[in-house]
């Protein structure tokens, strides 16, 4: 579960990106980050895995309270929580297998359980026949699908999105959204921020639409809404 309890960000140049959201998105949940262009989105997603931390008010998810969290716990947090962004932040220098490995090996796992797990989760996303590619010799949506599989190799009770289709094509949107919904049709909460009209109205699911820092619209199946 995560909950937001009347939480504010404050940058230090004084702009006022959070203003008093309080939210809580249930287990197994799927819910899209609408609004404008400046209006908090990527500052209330990127709370959620402490990239930044509120000025004040509570943050919780699965019970840690992240407003509180020591910065020496920040990396245990990120295990239980996956993270798939717009640029997927590969390691140019690995292959396929052994950027999904990493998020194993960097919490002790052996070699033998590493092995198994990450050509589960390459044959889910539809890449094990890539394994001993590198990035820079896939396409942009194969790319992204090594970010997603990468982000689901320690069985995230939360899968959080920044824009995950905003570097594709409409096509390669489609296969990736589809690839979202199987993972959260195995029980992991997603929490996506997006412009994509199209996907938040053909996908209808839960809607929080974000303007001036604050939530001016939560419904359970929602469209995107006018902006731009």
């Amino acid at each position: 579960m995560i909950e937001m309890s009347e939480v504010y960000k404050t940058y230090p140049n004084g702009v006022l990106a959070i203003n008093g959201i309080d939210i809580v998105i249930h287990p197994g949940e799927f819910v899209y980050v609408v609004g404008p262009s400046g209006a908090g989105k990527s500052t209330f997603i990127k709370m959620m895995y402490r990239e930044e931390k509120p000025s004040s008010g509570k943050i919780v998810i699965n019970g840690i309270d992240l407003s509180t969290l020591k910065e020496s716990k920040v990396p245990m947090l990120r295990r239980s929580i996956g993270v798939v962004f717009q640029d997927f932040k590969l390691l140019p220098k690995l292959t396929v297998f052994e950027n999904v490995a990493f998020a194993l090996e960097v919490i002790g796992e052996s070699p033998r359980n590493i092995r198994k797990r990450v050509l589960d989760v390459l044959d889910l996303v539809q890449l094990k026949h890539k394994a001993r590619f590198f990035p820079d010799e896939l396409s942009g949506g194969e790319q992204q699908r090594v970010s997603i599989a990468r982000s689901i190799v320690n069985n995230p009770a939360v899968m959080i999105a920044d824009e995950p289709t905003g570097n594709l094509d409409p096509d390669t949107s489609w296969e990736i959204m589809h690839l979202f919904e199987e993972i959260n049709n195995r029980g992991t909460t997603v929490v996506m921020a997006t412009h994509n009209k199209e996907i938040v109205n053909t996908l209808k699911k839960r809607v929080i639409a974000v303007e001036d820092g604050k939530i001016v619209r939560d419904e359970a199946r929602g469209e995107y809404g006018l902006y731009d």
